[in-house]
């Protein structure tokens, strides 16, 4: 069998060791943030990426693994294993070609074949293939087949005789491992997949317009263009197809399989091949090719959501500041809650602004009174209807103070999924719904983090064709993006929500949930020990979890850091010999360049640790996140109606796809930045321009009032396109 360790480290071009002491450390329990934070020493700095893709191909190898022993045995069971056979099934790497060589052993329904096969005309089938020989002398079939005639089996006639060779025949070709393999291949990389949309469908009347009368390459197929052929399929509007050169697989097969010299034998085996093919192998390899295809086409939008979601949940925060959270709305109100810096909620009022005037001096008075009482500081207004009217109100309300909170325009995707979640009900049980709602939002203007977590990622709408892909992997990936993003930047201990504190290293929902029901009957963490009191959090939850829980205003200032309470007697160590006491610990980062780090290094510190942890004191307690920014949308502008061709705007990137970008300029509707608009170069991959939330000055293209699309361009503004945050997987 193979050797897993030797061959994932060949392909991932790392040492040996490498994999298998991160293979131990997932055996122990150890979580993929944590080996790459705090056990550099172990792997030799693996990151993130590089311990998930070991992760990842050790599950696949050893399910391919426990196949092969199913398969062996069954074949075994049969009689039928030879050493051939079981040295290409025990050097397989892939499932496919472990299932083509399965298939001739597999049990099967009955087929044709196996008819033939009850009626005797197996010894017929091997006569006719021993015939297929270069040195084979004609002998006439139908005679030979005469002799199969049998009332008593079934068999009428030297014809149907020869039928039933031809199934057993057909079967041994259609199941050979070497032809499914070059015939899968043939249709990858010269087949095409055709659509049309079906004669009920009007010119126009479709979003899958473009695929009207649409072929593309198999090998080359887009996974946005692959998805959107599925779904139009799907939902009967599309007749979807694969093309290829059918006299060419015809042309292989008789190449491949047929030898004899004999005119009658030949002609026997090309209708034999030809049926071999249309019958049992066309359909079921192009069922592989388009599983393929949509299986390729996932992952890319997988990977695709798994870059905008990390963008989205590392957006950098306003900060916990007293905050006025306002969910727009025309004839039902604007909801507005006033959230203290913690986010805890405050108050919450009804206002109607854009009806009659005195409702709308009246709301004025109310938002006035909620800024001066609660000392607020940032306005979050969502992005949904009635934003811009929303925004420009409370634009003349501030123009009236003296003392000017900022005003922000927070995207409220998935707000009202979360208003009506459990975890939202648990939170405000006595609150509306809409009042739940705009709590949200304000808090996604303090914390987005802290608050995103809340919500099934893909409700937050930086997705493509999220609801097509394989759900099973799209929720594997997205968590581990949260879980990632999480131990990143860092959780507050005193204030996370057990949401928040279930993604972090080594925490269960119950751990999460026991922490938040101690502090709300302990009072706040003093420091990182308290944990071990906590109940369930054993020795290896509190080693998994402590490095990346942060506890400000402690009695120990690491606790505030990502340094790991493991190593706080290496930090008390350098700040004795540097004659510094440890609240002065960031005087430690630049007194330390005069001594020699070597000296700290213990069995469990080394020097990758060691620079980590002076990198860390540099600036102890300090949000990995960007500096916050905000667009400022184009006055005036509410509407696509108010948008003019050639009119330059600012706005923020709210979804990034492999076609494009989605720019939200305040008009209710998103504009698209064709991939051949995002510069004034050739661009392969949309996410090497823009990302998730960043702000961005577009100008407009066109616009389709109908259709309510906009398109947009950047170009002549490369230069303003530069990510400005470090990538949280490279500890």
């Amino acid at each position: 069998m193979l050797n897993i360790p030797q061959l994932i480290a060949q392909e991932l071009s790392i040492h040996l060791s490498q994999v298998n002491n991160a293979l131990e450390l997932f055996a122990e329990g150890a979580t993929i943030p944590f080996i790459a934070r705090y056990r550099k020493e172990r792997t030799d700095s693996l990151n993130e990426i590089h311990l998930r893709d070991i992760s990842d191909r050790f599950t696949y190898l050893t399910e391919i693994e426990a196949r092969k022993t199913t398969i062996l045995e069954t074949i075994s069971s049969q009689g039928k294993l030879t050493e051939e056979l079981q040295a290409k099934i025990e050097a397989c790497l892939q499932k496919t070609e472990l299932e083509d060589l399965y298939l001739p052993y597999k049990p099967k329904r009955r087929t044709r074949a196996t008819i033939a096969r009850e009626k005797g005309l197996e010894p017929l089938a091997e006569f006719i293939k021993s015939l297929n020989q270069p040195s084979a002398q004609p002998v006439p079939l139908e005679a030979e087949a005469a002799k199969y005639i049998s009332e008593e089996k079934g068999v009428k006639t030297a014809e149907e005789a020869l039928k039933g060779a031809a199934d057993i025949l057909a079967e041994s070709v259609s199941e050979k491992a070497e032809r499914r393999a070059y015939l899968r291949d043939f249709l990858m990389t010269t087949a095409v997949f055709i659509s049309k949309i079906k004669d009920e469908f009007p010119e126009g009347s479709t979003k899958f317009e473009m695929y009207r009368s649409y072929q593309v390459a198999v090998r080359s197929v887009h996974s946005h263009n692959m998805l959107a052929l599925f779904r139009g399929e799907s939902e009967g509007i599309l007749d979807l197809e694969i093309s290829f050169d059918e006299s060419a697989v015809t042309a292989y097969l008789e190449s491949a399989e047929i030898r004899t010299k004999i005119p009658e034998v030949k002609d026997f085996y090309r209708l034999m091949l030809k049926d071999a093919f249309n019958r049992l192998m066309k359909t079921s390899l192009i069922t592989e090719v388009r599983s393929d295809r949509k299986n390729a086409a996932d992952i890319e939008s997988i990977k695709t959501f798994e870059t905008n979601l990390r963008e989205l949940l590392l957006s950098a925060p306003a900060g916990m500041k007293p905050t006025l959270a306002i969910d727009p709305g025309f004839r039902t109100g604007c909801k507005v809650s006033a959230l203290d810096e913690t986010g805890q909620f405050l108050e919450y009022q009804a206002i109607f602004p854009h009806q009659a005037a005195g409702q709308r001096q009246q709301a004025a008075t109310i938002v006035k009174r909620l800024i001066e009482q609660y000392q607020i500081e940032l306005i979050a207004i969502g992005n949904g209807t009635a934003s811009r009217e929303t925004e420009e109100f409370v634009s003349e309300v501030l123009a009236e103070l003296d003392r000017k909170p900022i005003k922000v325009m927070v995207n409220e995707s998935g707000a009202s999924i979360y208003s009506a979640s459990d975890v939202a009900i648990a939170e405000f049980p006595d609150l509306d719904i809409t009042v739940r709602g705009a709590v949200s939002i304000g808090r996604r203007l303090q914390d987005p983090l802290a608050e995103l977590v809340k919500i099934d990622p893909k409700s937050i709408g930086v997705g493509q064709y999220q609801h097509d892909v394989d759900q099973k992997l799209l929720k594997k990936k997205l968590d581990e993006t949260v879980e990632s993003c999480v131990n990143y930047v860092g959780v507050d201990l005193n204030t996370a929500s057990k949401e928040l504190l279930t993604f972090v290293s080594g925490m269960s929902p119950t751990v999460a949930k026991n922490i938040v029901n101690y502090r709300n009957e302990n009072g706040a963490f003093k420091n990182r020990r308290q944990l071990l009191k906590v109940p369930k959090l054993g020795p290896k939850a509190f080693e998994q979890a402590a490095g990346f829980l942060r506890i400000r205003n402690g009695e120990n200032l690491l606790d505030n850091t990502a340094v790991h309470p493991e190593s706080y007697a290496v930090v008390q160590a350098i700040a004795k010999d540097l004659d510094l006491p440890l609240t002065d610990v960031t005087q430690i980062a630049e007194k330390v360049k005069t001594v020699n780090i070597k000296k700290y290094v213990t069995e469990q510190v080394g020097e990758p640790t060691l620079r980590d942890i002076i990198s860390e004191l540099e600036k102890p307690g300090r949000d990995p996140r960007a500096e916050f920014k905000y667009a400022t949308f184009k006055e005036g502008i509410k509407g696509i109606s108010d948008l003019t061709v050639g009119m330059e705007l600012e706005g923020i990137i709210t979804n990034v796809a492999n076609f494009g970008a989605f720019v939200d300029v305040g008009v209710h509707q998103d504009g698209l930045v064709h991939i051949s608009q995002l510069a004034d170069r050739f661009v392969e991959d949309p996410k090497q321009i823009v990302k998730v939330g960043q702000v961005v000055k577009v100008k407009v293209l066109e616009i389709n009032e109908k259709l309510k699309r906009v398109s947009l361009t950047m170009r002549l503004q490369e230069k303003q396109q530069k990510f400005d945050r470090p990538s949280p997987r490279k500890y």
